[in-house]
């Protein structure tokens, strides 16, 4: 124990290593700089001036060297910037020894000056060689420990993740980086060579290879995934975003990941001018699409942010993650009148996004009338007290499930999007956005399958063809602050959502992602409310705007006192999916 713990590394025997190395390193190029001066044979008269030298410059040298931090770098961090300090110290130390022979060359005399030039390139090349070859020896030993990686991109993280393996702050080590970009095929980045993707498999094979990280975005994520893959390379990471002052963060590649979809017509600026300096109102701000919303209108600066949400743990959280921006909290249901239009009151409301909602499809099923309480008879409150006192634009989260519904919640959300549209709003600019799934949300399957994955399975679908669309939280929360900053009043916006996504594969490529081979897939059945396929478009007149990732829905003309006659009835009759019906004649209830 005592053995252990004397030869355990410490600073302080570090810096005692390197101080007794550099003089008895001093004292030979010294005695060398006399040797090669007079061609090994030094004559008698100059050795108490060479003695003389050791006992001045040596003691200069290392109290410069300390003044300026040489001996506080450990061995594995010293590389081109060290090394530079260390040139320069030498300057400093030998300048200054010019100096003091200079002014007192008498008491030095006899002294060859040459040898204080030759002295300074000994001395850099044999102080310097030590640490250079002490760290190498160090990294050599800890690269067998680590894991031999390829990365694919040629950028500045490239260039990051490269340093920080040679400090051994992660534990791979890159062996070539990857590159569809021609230019870069054949050049070199921090030494490391950059090849073409084409020539992965070789130097798979040839490296044996099982880690990759990825440090650019590509749009062929889920073809480059599945590429690796096949050749056996199960550890993948990506690089967070990173500041440049900040050391990047590797993460496991995602089902997120490979789902994402980066908008290609994002228009913040548009988003910018929609938002700065206007006081919001968000409802269901706690929920997964509120929340971002939330985070989403303080990055776009608006003035004052209202967080209204009936869950308490829900708006504590958002509270807290966002103290200190000028927000107000506001524990309430949008379903209790009285109450709402006292907030109303309160805060003079510029835009009203309204994405409290029941969304669980099974759950709604069985709690019909608290999801038309909630769903339509809040939504009703709110975009009536919005146009009571004058909020300039209301825009309503909506869904993918609200077209040609078969369940309750994507009819009371359908009666949403009717009274939005048919509502005489005065000034008040009404428009709805919907889209479909979002990754990672409350209730969604993502979180589900990874809880089942983590237990060992068996990952439960209810059926081997259900798809579904999937967007990422914050891609659609700015597509939905785009689309609101598009609308006039009385618009059915419509998100493009891409391709939809087999819930199987979905599985399959989790449970890949994720190294579990053995994990099961069980299929259970349909719920009550669900369908195989979900839509966006009703019907082929859906019009596009200036932004290709954001499309218009034909209106639908609805008288709207009748439709408050029948919200009326919905709340007081035993018998709602009828009348859900009536008000949307294509909802066919799947109640099985």
């Amino acid at each position: 124990m005592l053995l252990e713990k004397f030869f355990k590394p410490t600073s302080f025997k570090r810096v005692s290593f390197f101080i007794v190395s550099d003089i008895v390193f001093s004292i030979f190029t010294i005695y060398l700089s006399f040797l090669l001066r007079f061609n090994f044979s030094i004559n008698s008269d100059f050795l108490l001036s060479m003695q003389k030298m050791i006992f001045i410059l040596i003691p200069l040298k290392i109290a410069i060297f300390y003044i300026y931090k040489v001996y506080f770098v450990t061995w594995r961090f010293f590389g081109l910037v060290e090394y530079r300090k260390l040139i320069e110290a030498h300057f400093i130390v030998y300048f200054t020894f010019s100096i003091v022979y200079f002014i007192f060359q008498d008491f030095f005399y006899p002294f060859p000056r040459s040898v204080i030039f030759i002295d300074f390139f000994l001395s850099i090349f044999f102080i310097g060689f030590l640490r250079i070859v002490r760290r190498l020896f160090i990294e050599r030993g800890n690269f067998e420990k680590t894991k031999k990686a390829l990365i694919y991109g040629v950028n500045n993280r490239a260039i990051q993740i490269i340093k920080n393996a040679l400090n051994q702050e992660i534990e791979y080590y890159p062996i070539a980086i990857l590159s569809s970009d021609q230019k870069s095929i054949g050049t070199y980045l921090s030494n490391i060579k950059v090849y073409d993707l084409a020539d992965v498999d070789e130097l798979v094979k040839k490296y044996n290879i099982k880690s990759i990280i990825l440090t650019q975005e590509s749009e062929k994520l889920n073809t480059l995934v599945e590429k690796f893959h096949r050749l056996g390379i199960k550890d993948i990471k990506r690089v967070q975003t990173f500041k440049e002052e900040e050391k990047p963060q590797l993460k496991d590649i995602s089902v997120e990941d490979l789902l994402a979809r980066k908008p290609k017509d994002l228009d913040k600026k548009a988003i910018k001018d929609f938002i700065k300096d206007k006081t919001i109102l968000i409802t269901g701000a706690g929920g997964s699409i509120g929340s971002e919303l939330s985070r989403q209108c303080v990055k776009f600066g608006a003035k004052h942010i209202v967080l209204l949400d009936h869950s308490e743990y829900n708006l504590y959280k958002i509270e807290q993650e966002l103290e200190g921006e000028s927000i107000t909290a506001v524990l309430q249901s949008v379903a209790n009148r009285k109450l709402l239009e006292k907030t109303f009151k309160k805060f003079k409301i510029d835009i009203l996004f309204h994405a409290a909602a029941y969304k669980h499809v099974p759950l709604v099923e069985e709690n019909i009338e608290e999801a038309i309480l909630n769903n339509i008879i809040g939504t009703k409150n709110c975009m009536d007290f919005a146009v009571k006192y004058g909020v300039k634009k209301f825009v309503m989260i909506s869904t993918d499930k609200a077209v040609r519904p078969t369940n309750v919640m994507g009819a009371t959300k359908r009666v949403c999007e009717l009274y939005g549209q048919n509502l005489p709003t005065k000034k008040t600019e009404i428009v709805s956005v919907r889209f479909g799934n979002v990754l990672g949300s409350s209730g969604s399957v993502i979180p589900k399958f990874k809880k089942q994955i983590k237990k060992g399975g068996p990952i439960t679908v209810t059926h081997s063809e259900i798809t579904r669309y999937f967007m990422l939280i914050p891609e659609a929360c700015q597509l939905v602050l785009q689309a609101g900053s598009l609308g006039k009043g009385g618009e059915l916006f419509i998100l493009d959502m891409g391709e939809p996504v087999k819930i199987v594969d979905l599985a399959k490529k989790m449970c890949e992602l994720s190294g579990r081979d053995d994990i099961k897939i069980v299929f259970t059945g349909l719920r009550k409310g669900e369908k195989l396929y979900e839509e966006l478009l009703i019907n082929d007149a859906d019009a596009k705007t200036k932004y290709d990732s954001i499309m218009i829905a034909k209106p639908t003309t609805y008288n709207i006192n009748k439709l408050q006659k029948q919200i009326e009835k919905l709340l007081q009759d035993e018998d709602k999916i009828t009348i859900l019906k009536k008000i949307v004649p294509e909802f066919k209830h799947n109640s099985i």
